[in-house]
């Protein structure tokens, strides 16, 4: 084929899509312009066609365009597979992470196929099935690592018969043990239905070469019998001449070293020998043999030996001054393992590896010449320095390299070294001479978990750099040799020569720009390495034309055979673990296993040789499922650790602890699943994030249809109402409540204080028997309430004549019911304390039948569709016996009354339907007199034409108003019961929601006779703060969830003898956590009974009561309940909480209803103890069986264990927590560390620490509860916290000197207990320093020692909670005060800003292993700043906040907590110029949070909003303000400039 331009030269070469570089973000208008110009060239059509037709692995030059004949693959299957709907997946495959992200950037751009990346570090090792079913349905092509592929199919979560196309990206990877080789074998040639296989590659061989034409084939042959695969490559180069840039090889050669420095050499063999000596040393003072002892020493030795190598390696390979530089580099990546201070075992030996680096660079610096970093600058000394052995021929040659750039053009250079240390040095050295300052150098080697790796993150901002020109020299090792592309890159420099063909190929294929070099460093002289590249370009040469010979229509060779591999597969999934994948299973089953830092559980393996066999043992940590396990015997210890490994996967699986996917269990499913209805849509459940719909729960006590009956004769339950208000000069009448049902005791017996603006009010409920009503009378107690709730807080009319209606009196007799059985009950006027006995309850029936004239009388003026102006005209007629006394006479509507007994008459105001009390008679007036305004001539004419009522001015109150008596309706009943009307709304809502807890407690059913949980203590357990009741569920929420978290605990560590700490932990969040606790209440209609809005007067009605202020349901749901089907969920923050409609349907936050079950759970506890909790539990659905069957059966085996060698041990621990332990061998388990189990030992206390932290947890939480009542729940929680942590629990085991006792075999974890134990000490003699402040933590072994003495007792004492608190409470004393507490140093800071009116500005920045933390606070006339460093952001925000804390200490800031101190400075004055003037509101409410303050009668309703602000903290101070300014008002505080 004759050779031939391209049609369009101004086209970018198709080769520079090839491999697009990683990052590589275009926007859509160049994704569209990349798909429609690319134009495959006629060789790639031909590769294509090929592929199309058979199995093929593409053998082409690197930049030829081998990733655009699999994207021309990927569309044309993907076409076919939409045009037959069919599922199946492209699988493209790159070895490496770079290629994985460059490749799959170059296919979402010229595909329209949905695509995605996968690789390790986006933790998919950790997915489910559910994961992977949801990948496979979104997307079509998948761009993976092999080893994602091959994980995901041995799981069985991606078949191989899904897969459609398979295209392996450097291919010639696929030989050995790779995972392109093992996804073959173990599935492709296993599989009934295979994919196209595609393979891409410019060197099918890997190796260092071959040595025959046979040998050549071979190679070949096997790679296309593996891959099922045709080689195939193109003959004619002529066209991919003129498109695929060749890079010019030129050999560069240096001399041979001229300086040897083996006195340099000896003398650093002489300083190795000595810290080697040290670190020996040093091992041998340990004064115990502990497990990790050992290890540290192999770890500082290799170590050492490791720095040796690198420096030695230096001193030949490029000279006194890069060795120097090492020793520098290794210096600044020695990292302490625990604090500044620490003098443990393992810093020592860090100490002494560092003195090693140290003299080392000492030593190299004392060779050089002084002021040589001067002579490196200029450039000038390079002969003399390479004469001297300063710096390596070869390096020299390589600085001249440089030197030889063309300035003028921007440069790209790629240098492949061996060593990472190379990279690193050279570049370091290079920065520092003038000359090639013009030149910015960087290095790139590959990740891994050695401290010379770097990041993914890292690379790829390196290679970012390197592209766009900001890198000019990159210094690489190998990972950067394949898939590497710069279309820019002009030179790539072999500085160590490659080893193989493929290194050969590759990296020479990086030199993407035309007319670029490809420069090999040779040793003059040197024939080794003249052979090794002679044999490198000639097998280069021999592959080539064995891929062009081969017989293209030939079969695949079948010289591979579907080995027999020895597997492991699981019959229900098909997730198979082969021999040799085995090991990696078991070590990742034992990874998950319960650690800390002293203690990693790993498998040991034994080997035993017989007749020249070996056989394997494996030996698990004690933890695990099983201990030891021998595998059969085989011909290598290889194979026979792999069959071991093997045996013991199968045994995990059988025993449940590797799931049907091969995967380690830890959190298992639980066996109460909760209903089907509410699995859906759970995504946020038991977060405030989640809004849900939900109904209200009926309250069955007042429902009834009693009210409906029309004969015989109503028997009801009365409870007789009192009121006494503590000023003697208001009295209210009595009422008596009737309904249907008997109250429970605690419910019908009530006293509650009803508070007023200047009064309070105390309501007594008592119950009066049974009252028995005839239907006249009931139908007229009906009417009365009808009338006085309607005509006060209602309506009793309907329509309007503004509107053009037709207005209708509600009470009319054949007027249709407002009664509801939802709702049915009856309040009721008694007479006066008088007329009747003071335990007896007399109805007021002579009011209730005044009421009842009323009603009829207003029933026959609306009964012929009377409007306001005929009122006039249905009056009663005026009829006087003496004309004199006309003056003394008040005509209303209904009667003729005397002037002098008006006064304090209810009235009804028969046009609205309004009730009044008369105040006064304004003389001299009448309905004819003149209207104020012009546009009506009388008040007669102003009535008839308006009807609304007239305000009086002089009082300017919307409750007095001026109406001619002819429009009133004389009501007789006394004023005391209008009064009372007011307080029955919120006495009545209290008495409901009594009526609710009752129903709830009756759900619930528990009963003891010893003691009984109150509708009060259940009330509060439901109610949220935003009720703004004086109570909350807040408080006996912290106290369940303790309850909760003992009761799981010791449920599980009973039910479950054998699971580790681990499962059982992960079992107890899964059961205890939010979730969980939602759906199980959800279960129970739990959310039906919260309450969760606070009291409105306006929405609230009674029985025939019509709401002025209606709520219609725009909710969607026509039941009272809201069906659950997680349809009504919602995250939008524009939700109102609790706001119920007319049906009860309200949002509430998901988290609310596991806080209730929480609260219950506590309010049970405090009610009728453990017992009545578990009842709880057991109501909700969560199991916790306590019985001591199952105690005696945890107990039994440890009878049995041998304590004797450890006798005075556990007696002398028995003397100090001050308890005899019936059963030794518990004080023996609780007192053994983890790291025992590596000196053979066979328990720890993981699983009694498990259960002792919630043991004192419920102990601690129960006595808080108990002893400060009148604290709030946040600081009640403040206190939890300060005495349920570890910390707390570490100086509680060293005050006692408890750590003396502990079995472990940790020489690091001895070292860092002294080290504790001595700063403890030395922190009780300084009382000026707070503990909590002092910089180094307690090492947790101190905390899980307390807890695991607790859990040992609590098996022991059989459950007895009184007795572990007995014996704990010596031990814990003092115990912490409101007084006494101290609160981490930034939450102090934070508060202290907060109450000050000051923004506190944060910012946190990662500076490799350790985190700057800033802290700034603007002060009036200054600014604070404090930094600080540690390992994670918590630790170091708390240090910059404690020097910030002084700081403002000595400005005369102070926390509240440090009000003493205030003597020592002028205090802080809150007020609204220099502090929040939301601060000072919640300073007020602090105040008056004793007093309630009920809302006004006349029902102002709510603060005005604050002005808009920008923020939301801005609009919070302008809500604060508003308040205050209204508190003003009312009288409630005082506003003052300062």
């Amino acid at each position: 084929m004759e050779a031939s331009l391209p049609k369009n030269p101004s086209k970018r070469p198709a080769e520079s899509v090839d491999d697009d570089e990683e990052g590589f973000k275009p926007d859509a208008k160049k994704q569209k312009r990349c798909f429609t110009e690319f134009e495959p060239r006629s060789y790639q059509v031909m590769v294509f066609e090929v592929a199309m037709r058979r199995n093929t692995i593409a053998v082409l030059d690197t930049g030829a365009g081998k990733t655009m004949i699999a994207v021309m693959m990927i569309k044309e299957i993907g076409k076919d597979l939409r045009l037959k709907g069919d599922r199946g997946l492209i699988v493209f495959l790159a070895p490496t992470v770079h290629l994985v992200t460059q490749q799959y950037e170059v296919i979402k751009v010229h595909t329209d196929l949905k695509a995605a990346s996968y690789y390790g570090e986006k933790g998919i090792d950790q997915w489910d099935e559910k994961d992977w079913e949801k990948e496979i349905s979104t997307y079509q092509v998948m761009v993976m690592t092999p080893q994602i592929l091959l994980d995901s199919l041995r799981k069985a979560f991606l078949p191989m018969n899904v897969v459609r196309l398979m295209v392996f990206d450097e291919c010639h990877r696929a030989t050995g043990n790779h995972p392109y080789t093992r996804i073959m074998k173990e599935f492709y040639h296993k599989s009934l239905q295979r994919p196209t296989i595609f393979g891409m590659t410019a060197s099918p061989i890997i190796g260092k070469g071959v040595s025959s034409v046979m040998e050549c084939e071979d190679k070949l042959s096997e790679l296309e019998s593996i891959l099922d695969a045709k080689i195939y490559t193109v003959a004619d180069r002529s066209e991919m001449d003129v498109y695929i840039p060749s890079a010019t090889q030129v050999n560069i050669y240096y001399d041979p070293e001229l300086f040897i420095h083996h006195c340099l050499k000896t003398k650093l063999e002489l300083l190795l020998k000595k810290f080697d000596a040290a670190v020996i040393s040093l091992s041998s003072s340990v004064l115990h043999h502990y497990s990790d002892s050992e290890d540290i020493l192999r770890r500082s030795r290799m170590r050492l030996s490791r720095w040796h190598a690198k420096f030695c390696y230096c001193l030949d390979e490029l000279g006194l001054v890069c060795a120097s530089e090492a020793t520098k580099i290794c210096s600044e990546k020695i990292l302490r393992p625990y604090s500044a201070d620490s003098k443990d075992f393992a810093a020592e030996c860090l100490e002494r590896c560092k003195s090693f680096v140290e003299q080392s660079r000492n030593l190299f610096n004392e060779s050089l010449p002084e002021g040589y970093d001067i002579l490196l600058k200029s450039g000038t000394c390079r002969p003399e320095a390479k004469e001297l052995g300063y710096m390596s021929s070869k390096l020299s040659e390589l600085m001249c390299i440089f030197q030889s750039f063309d300035t003028s053009r921007e440069v790209r250079c790629l240098v492949f070294v061996e060593r990472k240390i190379t990279a690193k040095v050279i570049g370091c050295m290079i920065e520092k001479i003038n000359i090639l300052s013009n030149l910015k150098v960087s290095y790139l080697t590959g990740g891994g978990s050695s401290v010379d790796a770097l990041t993914q993150k890292t690379q790829k901002d390196t290679l970012d750099l390197f592209r766009r020109g900001k890198v000019n020299i990159l210094f690489t090792t190998d990972v950067a040799e394949e898939g590497l592309h710069i279309p820019e890159c002009s030179c790539v420099i072999r500085f160590d020569l490659p080893k193989t063909v493929r290194s050969y190929v590759q990296s020479r294929g990086r030199a993407r720009q035309f007319g670029s070099q490809y420069i090999i460093m040779l040793e003059r002289g040197n024939i080794q390495q003249r052979n090794l590249l002679f044999d490198i370009m000639r097998s280069r040469h021999s592959m080539m034309d064995a891929a062009l010979s081969r017989d293209q229509d030939a079969l695949i060779p079948k010289t591979f055979s579907c080995e027999e591999i020895n597997t492991y597969r699981v019959d229900s999934t098909g997730a198979s673990v082969t021999a040799d994948a085995s090991v990696s299973l078991i070590y990742k089953y034992c990874d998950k296993l319960p650690r800390d830092k002293y203690f990693t559980p790993r498998p040991a393996f034994q080997f035993d040789v017989c007749s020249g066999a070996y056989e394997c043992t494996i030996t698990l940590p004690a933890n695990a499922a099983f201990r030891s396990l021998a595998g059969p015997f085989c011909k290598n210890s290889h194979l026979a650790k792999q069959q071991a490994c093997l045996e013991a996967c199968k045994r995990l699986h059988q025993l449940g602890v590797l799931d049907d996917h091969l995967n380690p269990i830890i959190v298992e499913p639980l066996e109460s699943e909760v209903d089907e209805k509410t699995k859906q849509n759970t995504n946020g459940i038991g977060t405030t994030k989640r809004k849900e719909l939900h109904g209200t729960t009926i309250v069955h006590a007042i429902s009834g249809t009693w009210a409906y009956q029309k004969t015989g004769t109503v028997t009801l339950q009365g409870y007789k109402i009192k009121f006494v208000c503590n000023n003697i000069n208001y009295k209210y009448s009595g009422f008596i409540l009737l309904l249907d049902t008997v109250l429970d005791e605690d419910v019908g017996c009530l006293d509650m204080d009803l508070y007023l603006i200047d009064k309070t009010v105390k309501a007594s409920i008592s119950p009066c028997g049974p009252i028995q009503l005839d239907i006249q009378q009931m139908e007229r107690a009906k009417l009365f309430q009808e009338l006085f709730f309607n005509g006060l807080f209602g309506k009793l009319f309907k329509g309007s004549k503004s509107r053009g209606q037709k207005r209708e009196f509600l009470l009319k007799s054949e007027s249709k019911s407002m009664w509801s059985s939802s709702k049915m009950y009856m309040l009721l006027p008694l007479k006066t304390s008088g007329q009747q006995h003071h335990d007896e309850a007399h109805i007021n029936w002579d009011g209730i039948d005044a009421t009842f004239s009323v009603v009829e009388f207003m029933s026959m003026i609306y009964s012929s569709g009377a409007e306001s102006d005929q009122l006039w005209k249905n009056l009663v007629p005026f009829v006087s016996s003496n004309v004199s006394d006309e003056s003394s006479i008040i005509h209303l509507a209904d009667k003729l009354v005397q002037v002098q007994s008006v006064k304090d008459l209810v009235v009804m105001a028969v046009h609205t339907g309004k009730l009044y009390t008369v105040l006064d008679v304004v003389t001299g007036s009448s309905a004819d007199s003149s209207f104020d305004a012009p546009e009506f001539a009388t008040f007669k004419d102003y009535f008839s034409k308006n009807g609304k009522s007239i305000n009086n001015s002089a009082t300017k109150s919307q409750n007095h108003v001026r109406m001619p008596p002819e429009l009133l309706v004389h009501i007789d009943v006394p004023l005391d019961v209008i009064k009372s009307f007011y307080l029955l709304p919120s006495l009545m809502y209290r008495m409901e929601s009594l009526m609710l807890a009752s129903q709830l407690r009756k759900e619930i059913g528990y009963h003891s006779v010893c003691s009984s949980v109150s509708s009060a203590l259940i009330l509060e357990a439901i109610t949220t703060l935003r009720c703004c009741e004086d109570f909350s569920l807040e408080r006996l929420e912290l106290l369940g969830d303790s309850v909760l978290k003992y009761a799981v605990s010791c449920h599980l560590f009973l039910k479950f003898p054998k699971k580790h700490e681990g499962q059982l932990s992960a079992r107890r969040s899964q059961l205890v956590c939010n979730a969980t606790l939602h759906k199980f209440g959800v279960q129970q209609n739990l959310q039906g009974y919260i309450r969760d809005a606070a009291f409105d007067p306006r929405h609230w009605v009674v029985p025939g009561q019509v709401s002025l202020h209606p709520v219609p349901c725009k909710c969607g749901v026509d039941t009272l309940e809201v069906p659950l089907d997680g349809q009504h969920v919602s995250e939008d923050k524009s939700i109102v909480i609790g706001k119920a409609c007319d049906k009860g349907h309200r949002w509430i936050c998901s988290k609310t209803i596991s806080d209730c079950a929480e609260a219950l759970i506590g309010a049970y506890y405090v009610g009728g103890g453990l017992s009545a909790s578990l009842a709880v539990l057991k109501w909700l659905g969560v199991e916790t069986s306590l019985e001591l069957e199952m105690v005696e059966e945890a107990i039994r085996p440890l009878s049995l264990r041998n304590y004797l060698p450890k006798l005075d041990e556990i007696e002398n621990l028995e003397k100090k927590v001050g308890y005899k332990f019936k059963t030794k061998g518990l004080l023996l388990e609780a007192m053994t560390h983890a790291s025992q189990l590596e000196l053979g030992g066979i328990w720890c206390y993981q699983r009694l620490e498990f259960l002792g932290d919630s043991v004192l947890d419920i102990l601690i939480t129960w006595l808080l509860f108990q002893r400060h009542t009148d604290i709030d729940p946040g600081e009640l929680t403040d206190l939890r916290s300060a005495l349920v942590n570890n910390d707390h629990f570490a100086q509680v085991a060293v005050k006692h000197k408890l750590q003396v006792h502990l079995l472990h075999g940790s020489g690091l974890l001895l070292e860092q207990i002294t080290e504790y134990v001595k700063l403890y000490e030395e922190s009780r003699k300084d009382e000026h320093t707070s503990w909590q402040n002092r910089p180094l933590k307690a090492p947790k072994v101190l905390g899980d020692l307390v807890e695991s003495i607790a859990g040992a007792i609590l098996i022991d004492t059989k459950l007895d909670l009184d007795k572990i608190w007995v014996i704990f409470e010596p031990l814990f004393s003092p115990i912490v005060t409101p007084a006494s507490l101290e609160l981490p140093p930034f939450r102090e800071l934070s508060e202290l800003c907060s109450h000050s009116g000051y923004f506190l500005n944060v910012s946190c920045i990662d500076e490799e292993d350790m985190v700057l933390a800033t802290l700034d606070v603007q002060l009036k006339d200054v600014l604070l700043v404090r930094r600080a460093r540690d390992k994670n952001r918590k630790s170091a925000k708390g240090q910059a906040a404690l020097l910030l804390l002084k700081d403002m200490e000595e400005r005369g800031f102070l926390h509240s907590r440090h009000a003493s101190k205030s003597e020592k400075h002028e205090g802080q004055i809150l007020n609204s110029k220099q502090s929040g003037r939301d601060s000072v509101l919640t300073e007020l409410t602090q105040v008056t949070e004793d007093m309630d303050v009920a809302p006004l009668l006349n029902g102002n309703g709510p603060c005005p909003p604050g002005e808009s602000r920008l923020d939301k903290k801005s609009s919070q101070d302008s809500a604060a303000l508003v308040m205050l300014y209204e508190l003003e008002r009312l009288g409630r505080c005082s506003i003052h400039e300062v």
